[in-house]
């Protein structure tokens, strides 16, 4: 519980332009504060304001990996479905056909498992580096 003290019942007033207010905004928005309220209370009793740090590199990575990860999935479903539709035939020129289909969907698919070594390669050596 708060104590008589603790209560905020005071206002502190003061007008910014919209680039002054864009500027507090994206500050605040960078730190952990919840508020724009918050965020000035912290800065104006010289309080410390925890900032989050976002690290570009790894963002770029992360939509890369997203990228990939994305295709290997269509790529994994349409093979799941080429092996599903293998169990269901009964003729053997159409075996033939999709057997052809599933080897195409197999080279895609070893393709894409090996960008995905050299690009976890790369990021490794970068990485390593620093």
């Amino acid at each position: 519980m708060k104590g008589k003290g603790d209560v905020r019942n005071q206002w502190i007033k003061f007008r910014v332009n919209a680039k002054e207010y864009t500027a507090i905004k994206e500050f605040c928005n960078s730190s952990s504060s919840h508020g724009i309220s918050e965020y000035a209370r912290s800065v104006l009793l010289r309080k410390p304001v925890i900032v989050k740090y976002r690290n570009q590199s790894a963002d770029e990575i992360l939509a890369v990996m997203i990228q990939l990860k994305n295709e290997l999935n269509a790529i994994g479903n349409n093979f799941n479905q080429a092996v599903h539709r293998l169990h269901t035939l009964d003729r053997i020129p159409e075996i033939k056909g999709w057997l052809l289909t599933g080897e195409n969907s197999k080279q895609s698919y070893m393709s894409k498992v090996e960008e995905i070594k050299q690009r976890m390669n790369e990021i490794y050596k970068i990485w390593s580096q620093k």
